[in-house]
């Protein structure tokens, strides 16, 4: 994520938060945030600087006038014109890390070698709040390299709980017993 990204996502996080707005701007960025991701297409001719800035801030008037905050179709329009639209996936970084800070929320992205069950799921997940005394959001991923159990990066942090780890610290430990 940029400096700019930084600026500009905690500049609108802290309008959001005066207007009590945060939440619905979240959930709309990024609604917007995944829209670029589909259709990059439409993000490329949003920062076509062939086209008249105009044009450009009227096709997001089309698309989003109505349908979501103000203060956020406002802020689109600041990014198309200022030539710096890309930057809006790092804004909503930003911005969802700055909510997370606030609501206590901590991402766990955890890979497992099969699907977990809802029982392990919620299990896992109040083992980690009860680690981090945060409110955790889950990213599942499967990966059949995990070969057995799992591996969560939560905060920053690994913890590696997968079969590989435990059979190479089983490894570390034979070879300083032996030597």
């Amino acid at each position: 994520m940029t400096k700019t990204a930084r600026l500009y996502g905690g500049s609108l996080y802290d309008l959001a938060s005066e207007e009590k707005l945060t939440e619905g701007i979240l959930e709309q960025m990024e609604m917007v945030c995944s829209l670029f991701r589909e259709e990059p297409s439409y993000l490329r001719l949003l920062a076509e600087p062939s086209i008249p800035k105009t044009e450009r801030v009227g096709l997001l008037d089309a698309a989003f006038e109505g349908k979501i905050e103000t203060y956020l179709l406002n802020f689109l329009k600041l990014l198309c014109e200022n030539g710096m639209l890309r930057e809006f996936s790092g804004c909503c970084q930003e911005f969802r890390s700055r909510y997370n800070e606030d609501h206590g929320i901590a991402e766990a992205a955890v890979t497992s070698a099969v699907p977990l069950t809802e029982k392990q799921k919620e299990a896992l997940k109040a083992r980690l709040e009860k680690i981090s005394n945060k409110t955790i959001q889950l990213t599942l991923k499967v990966d059949p390299r995990v070969v057995g159990g799992i591996k969560a990066e939560l905060e920053g942090k690994q913890l590696d709980g997968t079969l590989q780890e435990r059979l190479s610290g089983l490894r570390k430990k034979v070879t300083e017993i032996i030597v």
